[in-house]
């Protein structure tokens, strides 16, 4: 099973398939299906006519919830500066493991400024699942909980310190150029081993 994915609010009606207007009540089932978290989303007839009774009796049935439609708005390509949300997405997309933990912390931080809503918390093989809605968009992120240990704590909160002032791909440090090779007739490389560096002694003169 996938435990660490993002799912997005549909534009249109799961059952129907019309499109949802602006500011229009939808409403959202969240069902387990061959080992798989799937979300539908409904528009208010459909939700009425065909699901509403009895939706929480489904084989299945995980959570529900109802919002408003917001339609998204015209595309634009401005440049960002790295947010925590942006960068959890981008761990997500990775499908890293070894990112879970920072994309846990990451998931808590966006939890306490309220830029994600716990929707649902389930246990799944003996771990914690928290799935996350994004307000705004209605974008589902399902997060595994890692267990950290408190003394691994301090050191993903630094790891994700670190990806947000530099990102995912910080670009690469130049290399410094290697030293010339110093000429091969000096008097310190024809010295013999050992002896490099050593004053060389005057010869004595004929007093005149």
């Amino acid at each position: 099973m996938t435990e660490w994915n993002i799912q997005s609010r549909a534009h249109t009606c799961t059952a129907c398939t019309k499109a949802f207007a602006d500011q229009e009540t939808y409403h959202t089932l969240l069902t387990e299906e061959k080992t798989e978290l799937r979300r539908i989303d409904l528009c208010q007839a459909c939700w009425a006519q065909e699901y509403g009774d009895g939706s929480r009796d489904r084989k299945g049935f995980i959570s529900y919830w109802h919002g408003v439609y917001e339609a998204p708005p015209p595309r634009t390509d401005p440049i960002q500066k790295e947010t925590a949300e942006t960068l959890l997405r981008k761990l997500i997309a990775l499908n890293d493991p070894r990112y879970i933990p920072a994309g846990y912390i990451l998931a808590v931080m966006l939890e306490r400024k309220r830029l994600l809503k716990v929707k649902e918390q389930i246990v799944r093989e003996g771990r914690r699942v928290f799935i996350y809605e994004q307000p705004k968009t209605g974008d589902l992120f399902t997060i595994t909980d890692p267990n950290l240990q408190l003394n691994q704590l301090e050191q993903v909160q630094r790891d994700v310190g670190a990806l947000l002032e530099h990102g995912l791909d910080p670009q690469p440090q130049p290399q410094p150029a290697p030293p010339e090779a110093a000429p091969a007739d000096t008097a310190e490389d024809a010295a013999p081993s050992g002896e490099q560096g050593a004053p060389v002694e005057p010869e004595p003169t004929e007093p005149s």
